[in-house]
């Protein structure tokens, strides 16, 4: 099957536009004598000269419904014949068109008197109705001829009387008449076809023989029109006859019948013309937030419910072909914000302790309803449980109890604002197995309010090691929002929140945790924006208010906290001149001279550091100075600069710095990527990810860890064919290894690569180019940029994961696959199993993510935890997932388009320099 391409309507984000081009056709002059009798038609511009002043006015309907107002041409004089040559543009995108919808055209007459359907001073000469949409669901395009139907109103209903019917739109079965096929209609629709594609560029043009043609042409279609309508005139004489004997001579509208009359018009329009079809899409709605459906619980979806009974409907209630008034139902929306009473009532007599709360202790599902509530135990963090699945975790409750994965079901089960029903709660979350941090996490997130259960959480929290604590640490500090935390600075958070005690006693006892609870903390009150607060600004303040007052209780807090503010002025200083070096329009070594004085300036004070100041980057590197002569501004509109310091240790750690971007982002996804390296090490698979450091000092500035590495832009810059390998074998070379470069380094690169082509594609990191895939000289690849995530990308048609020919080349290719592109596969296939089996750690992590000002999220806050389900493709079975995630790697390693972007952006980025 041939390949056809193709473009939704969906996303094209275009106002739909016609162009009114002119008015063919000719009738006979009124006779003195019917003007005589009717003097009113005198005042009818059409009747007294064949060129008489009209205009168009086009509306878009659907549904029998209009969906804008009418748009109408300008004012034209016409002379010799009616051309308006002028586009309208319609007040409606073609990607809110629906399947049905026509464009209703009408061309008005002017007429002082007014008359029948006159609006205003007009009369209506004409109209024609246009389906947008042809049989094959397409978007109409291109240069049409309309049936004008005399006197009418272009009638937009589903069931137009006045449709556009022109002899090259018939089928050509509906041109024959018994044995005989109407030649001229099959020249007539020939021709069409050749005249588009002229007017498209496919054939040449000679202009001597194209004005021949036209002529000859224009003359064979209107005699052709004028034989169609006269056959429409007899049909709609018929049909109007037939109609008046049925109606009473009344129309279902109680519009009059259609009458061409003697005339013989057809106005020629032209719509936009597209490189490729446009096909009709439309947006899947979620379900109203009430049905007369009744929900389904998990082992009942695949029963078929009884029909409803027969009943004899009374009169006027809603009984098939009921004429006259009928009871209407109405849709209302509190019925969805409600609770029912009854159910309510119900629901609380059956959870009633006194009732059943013994009964309950002793009751065990059936091997029906206990696979109904594994399949409840399988869903994910993100699933909502239906009102039955909600009752039947309650009923078997005390079963349950033995489940670890049931007790966050079981949370979402109780009705928290009934007493008597959470006190039970409470008294059987003391019973349950212990659960997994993620599941921890997941009642910290702000759908869970009750202090209960978010005490439980910490609870469960505070058995994790201090390693295990910094992995989630960002996402603590978020779920510091969620917390009823009072902002009043005399009661203390340590009393009112049970999260915010946690984490204050957890980080006075550990001076890495401490540092970045103290720099997670400044950034979030740092945050000014509209969709942080005041309150939650003020909450935080409080929150760092009670850190520093606890440091102050502990021995050697006193320390940390002086420490802490060192720190704070490290920034300030590294602040101060990276702003300056931003704002400047000095030349790049300018720059750097500019900033090796200022780092060697003995008042700023970081030429030397005594005593020594663990870094905010990294705590566990103590600094003790910078040296200023390996000092570098990178060419980038924002200057960042890198500062090498020098370490207690001897040695030397080089760190980029800079203002004016928000780097949350980055160190939300670096953050993630650690975790999934420590994630997929737990399953003993090393893929050699080694995720540099980053941190966010500000909403505006931060720091991160430079890697000593080259982007594959600058190595296939420099080297031949197959950069990569011959960067490797540069610094690595041994004769005797496979393609002459050691073993360890192959290895390296084939792991990390397969590690970071899997975590992106999770994350949905987007505008990946050659610029951002860096390269280490032992082989480590990895990632830098994370400008875009959850699926967003400035480029059309990127690829949803990178995997580049310049990457798969330094495996040995893969046409054939070779040994090292196998492994290649087998350790992403590995690596996206393993993922997947601690999803919903990752989805709640997220889902904590969702009220920070996270760039990427905050646009659709509502969908960030769905996209990141939807990459893990947790619906399909393992099979089948990683069939799918082999089909895109494929697609990324063929397809046309990542190269395009590759080129696109070497070539934009020459330009630039």
């Amino acid at each position: 099957m041939d390949p056809f391409s193709f473009v939704t309507s969906e996303s094209l984000d275009y106002p739909l536009s016609v162009r009114i081009i002119n008015l063919e056709g000719e009738e006979p002059p009124q006779k003195p004598s019917e003007l005589l009798r009717r003097p009113d038609l005198r005042y009818i511009g059409s009747n007294t000269s064949a060129h008489s002043d009209l205009y168009v006015t086009a509306q878009v309907w659907a549904g029998s419904k209009p969906l804008t107002v009418p748009v109408q041409t300008s004012y034209k004089s016409f002379k010799n014949e009616r051309s308006w040559n002028e586009w309208l543009d319609v007040p409606i995108p073609y990607r809110s068109l629906p399947l049905n919808s026509r464009l209703a055209l009408t061309i008005w007459d002017v007429s002082p008197t007014g008359g029948k359907q006159a609006q205003g001073h007009a009369v209506p000469f004409g109209g024609t109705t246009l389906p947008l949409f042809d049989k094959d669901s397409q978007v109409q395009k291109g240069r049409l001829k309309c049936l004008v139907y005399r006197h009418q109103l272009a009638d937009g209903h589903d069931d137009t009387i006045t449709p556009w019917t022109t002899i090259t739109n018939k089928k050509p079965s509906a041109r024959k008449h018994g044995s005989i096929v109407d030649k001229e209609a099959e020249e007539l629709e020939r021709m069409d076809k050749l005249f588009k594609k002229y007017e498209m560029n496919e054939i040449p043009r000679v202009e001597w023989l194209d004005h021949m043609v036209w002529r000859q042409s224009e003359k064979r279609g209107a005699a052709a029109t004028k034989n169609t309508i006269r056959a429409l005139q007899r049909q709609a004489g018929i049909k109007q006859e037939n109609g008046t004997k049925q109606n009473g001579g009344v129309g279902e509208r109680g519009d009059d019948s259609v009458n061409l009359g003697p005339s013989t018009f057809t106005l020629t329009i032209e719509l936009p013309r597209f490189d490729f079809p446009i096909v009709f899409t439309d947006h899947e709605y979620p379900p109203p937030p009430i049905s007369s459906v009744q929900h389904l619980s998990a082992s009942q979806s695949h029963l078929d419910l009884k029909p409803p009974p027969e009943v004899s409907f009374g009169p006027g209630i809603n009984g098939p072909g009921d004429g006259g008034n009928r009871v209407v139902r109405i849709y209302d929306p509190e019925v969805a914000a409600k609770d029912n009473p009854a159910e309510a009532k119900h629901r609380r007599l059956v959870r009633s302790q006194h009732r059943h709360g013994t009964l309950d202790k002793d009751l065990k599902p059936n091997a029906k309803v206990r696979d109904e509530l594994n399949v409840i135990m399988a869903y994910s963090p993100t699933h909502s449980l239906t009102p039955e699945e909600k009752d039947l975790v309650w009923k078997f409750r005390y079963h349950l109890t033995k489940d670890k994965r049931a007790l966050t079901k079981f949370i979402k089960s109780v009705n928290w604002q009934d007493q008597s029903e959470s006190k039970q709660a409470i008294q059987v979350m003391a019973k349950w197995t212990e659960i997994d941090v993620d599941d921890a996490l997941e009642l910290l997130g702000p759908t869970f309010d009750a202090p209960a259960v978010r005490a439980y959480s910490v609870d469960r929290l505070r058995k994790a090691d201090d390693n295990e604590l910094l992995l989630y640490l960002l996402q603590l500090v978020q779920a510091l929002k969620f917390e009823h935390v009072p902002t009043d600075t005399n009661q203390p958070a340590l009393e009112s929140s049970s999260l915010a005690s946690f984490l204050i006693s957890r980080a006075v006892e550990n001076f890495t945790l401490a540092t970045y609870f103290y720099w997670y903390l400044v950034v979030e009150y740092d945050d000014k924006s509209p969709e942080q607060g005041q309150e939650v600004r003020t909450m935080y303040a409080k929150v760092l208010h009670d850190f520093m007052v606890e440091l102050e209780t502990k021995p050697g807090g006193s320390d940390t906290r002086k420490t802490l503010l060192r720190q704070a002025e490290l920034i300030t200083v590294l602040s101060k001149i990276s702003g300056e070096i931003k704002t400047s329009s000095e030349t790049t070594s300018r720059k750097i001279d500019r900033v090796k004085a200022f780092l060697a300036d003995s008042k700023n004070e970081l030429l030397s550091i005594d005593p020594p100041v663990p870094l905010p980057l990294d705590p566990f590197v103590l600094v003790t100075g910078v040296v200023p002569e390996e000092t570098r501004v990178f060419k980038s509109s924002l200057s960042p600069i890198m500062v090498t310091f020098k370490t207690a240790s001897g040695g030397k750690y080089p760190m980029l710095f800079k203002t004016g971007d928000d780097l949350r982002q980055d160190q939300l996804v670096i953050q993630i990527i650690t975790l999934m390296d420590q994630l997929l090490q737990k399953e003993n698979l090393d893929l050699k990810l080694s995720p540099y450091k980053i941190l966010a000092t500000s909403t505006t500035a931060g720091a991160s860890q430079f890697v000593p590495s080259q982007t594959f832009a600058a190595i296939s810059s420099k080297y031949g064919s197959n950069p990569a390998l011959a960067y490797l074998k540069q610094h690595n070379p041994d004769s005797r290894a496979y393609q002459g470069v050691r073993k360890e380094t192959l290895e390296t690169f084939v792991k990390s690569c397969a590690g970071y082509c899997v975590i992106t594609y999770i994350l949905g990191v987007g505008d990946r180019h050659l610029e951002n895939l860096l390269l280490a000289p032992d082989g480590h690849f990895f990632h830098a940029d994370f400008g875009f995530i959850l699926g967003r990308d400035p480029k059309p048609f990127a690829p949803a994961l990178k995997l580049s020919k310049e990457m798969v080349d330094a495996m040995g290719g893969f046409s054939p696959p070779s040994e090292l592109y196998l492994q290649f596969k087998q350790y992403c296939f590995l690596a996206f199993t393993a993922l997947r089996k601690s999803s919903n750690l990752i989805l709640n992590l997220f889902s904590l993510m969702v009220h920070a000002n996270i760039p990427d999220i905050k646009i659709e806050p509502d969908k960030a935890v769905f996209k990141v389900k939807e990459r893990f493709h947790l619906d399909l079975k393992e099979e089948d997932a990683l069939r799918l995630l082999e089909s895109i790697m494929e697609d990324s390693l063929t397809g046309f388009m990542p190269v395009m972007i590759d080129r696109l952006h070497a070539f934009t980025q020459a330009l630039r320099t």
